[in-house]
């Protein structure tokens, strides 16, 4: 006559209680945020190359009003500390140089943590 099968016994789950427990983000909910904290614009050639921009400077603007003027550093990057990312208005930046003379306007959708400025 065969014997019945006997399940092993559950465990309780106090004795575990000793092991920390560790949890791990999935791949997708760790990139899923904005990267840069403020809205941050980079100038570039048409072949993805930043040009030198010592000297240079934007302006934002939302509508008509100033929201904030910053300089660019050599490298073609201007970030304005002012504006959160994930924007939540359109914007416009106006690009000067030393001189004042305006080089580039863009229009910028909400919704962005960076733009690039090509040519």
């Amino acid at each position: 006559m065969a014997s019945p099968r006997v399940k092993p016994r559950l465990l309780a789950r106090g004795r575990r209680a000793s092991a920390p427990l560790i949890k791990v983000k999935p791949v997708g909910a760790a990139s899923s945020g904005p990267i840069f904290s403020r809205f941050t614009a980079v100038w570039v050639q048409s072949n993805g190359v930043p040009f030198d921009t010592s000297g240079f400077f934007a302006r934002l603007f939302r509508g008509n009003t100033l929201v904030q003027t910053a300089s660019f550093d050599r490298f073609g990057v201007v970030r304005f500390s002012r504006v959160s990312t994930l924007t939540q208005v359109a914007y416009t930046i106006r690009v000067f140089d030393s001189s004042g003379v305006e080089f580039r306007r863009r229009n910028i959708p909400a919704g962005v943590e960076t733009f690039a400025i090509i040519g």
